[in-house]
């Protein structure tokens, strides 16, 4: 018999998956890459040309599912104008490559490059990357490279180099604080909630499942992504983030779940305008999933003020002289 429990949660999945639609993708991240990875790709609304692309990178030891509740508002707040894609990164969720303990900088921003131009080829999409955390580093630095096209918007969600950089030294101790295995996917969830790592049970819900597995002959679920395998790559992924950060051409927008978070170096290009900064101080550091709906209005609105003109086509008009038959 199924548990209240896990038919509630089944019958998210369902009402989330009409909302984001999941598929793979082979992608090949260089012309010497060999192999093709397969990434997992969550989209939710058509990929074309009329139709600007939120383009959402989750953080370390998550999933593309952690941008699901997210997603399901920016099409309900837009009415179906803008698509999303969220993704599995290399080591994460669904997606499989060939070395799932490369995490670093410069992979992860091979990966997203790659993917993005597989999946758009020549279409002219406008694109606004949506990074949080380790995400944020990514979509930074896809952004500052400047090998997409068409980047009207950058946004980085609870991540700043300098609080980040401090935090490091700290991360060992609450890695090891972290259970190490689950008797149930219910219980993973539980535990996230109760130790308010999420504060948003129904986020939770969805998040939560992609980022444990239970092995054949494995009487437990033990997590997908060994977070002991990124320290070296910790400091690659902060450092220099907020020059990076700023030199971007695009729109730029932090969005922080404090204002203790915001470093020198951002808070004086902040009072000089050179991005748009927002604070939920409601949220925990997972923002998208605590509170999804105003993390989409935030996006929403970002986009809103910096899309691109559209000027209506030009009229043609004729030089030539009426004839006096024509002025009769």
């Amino acid at each position: 018999m199924i548990s209240s429990w896990r038919i509630r949660l089944i019958s998210f999945f369902f009402f989330l998956f009409n909302t984001l639609a999941s598929l793979s993708i082979h992608v090949k991240t260089s012309l010497t890459d060999v192999c093709s990875h397969i990434f997992r790709v969550y989209r939710a609304g058509p990929l074309d040309s009329s139709h600007p692309v939120f383009v959402m990178h989750h953080g370390a030891g998550h999933s593309g599912l952690s941008f699901a509740l997210t997603a399901h508002y920016i099409r309900e707040i837009t009415d179906g104008q803008c698509s999303i894609i969220a993704i599995d990164a290399r080591g994460h969720g669904d997606t499989r490559t060939a070395d799932d303990n490369d995490f670093s900088l410069k992979r992860m921003s091979d990966d997203l490059i790659a993917l993005l131009q597989q999946v758009f080829a020549d279409r002219a999409v406008d694109l606004i990357l949506v990074g949080h955390s380790m995400g944020g580093s990514v979509v930074t630095d896809v952004a500052q490279s400047k090998q997409l096209k068409n980047v009207v918007g950058l946004a980085v969600l609870d991540v700043v180099e300098g609080s980040a950089m401090d935090a490091l030294a700290s991360m060992t101790k609450i890695l090891s604080t972290r259970p190490q295995h689950f008797s149930s996917v219910e219980q993973a969830i539980q535990w996230h909630v109760q130790s308010e790592t999420l504060h948003n049970v129904r986020s939770a819900k969805v998040s939560v499942p992609p980022l444990i597995r239970r092995a054949e002959g494995d009487d437990y679920y033990r997590w997908r992504t060994d977070l002991t395998k990124t320290t070296p790559f910790w400091t690659e992924w902060f450092e220099n983030l907020s020059p990076k950060f700023l030199a971007c051409p695009s729109a730029k927008l932090l969005i922080l779940a404090g204002t203790d978070r915001l470093d020198k170096s951002l808070t004086i290009a902040q009072m000089q305008g050179k991005f748009q900064l927002h604070i939920i101080p409601e949220a925990g550091h997972f923002l998208q999933e605590d509170e999804p709906q105003r993390t989409a209005q935030c996006l929403v609105e970002f986009w809103q003020r910096n899309k691109r003109l559209v000027l209506p086509p030009k009229v043609q008009v004729s030089s030539k002289k009426p004839t006096e038959k024509q002025k009769k």
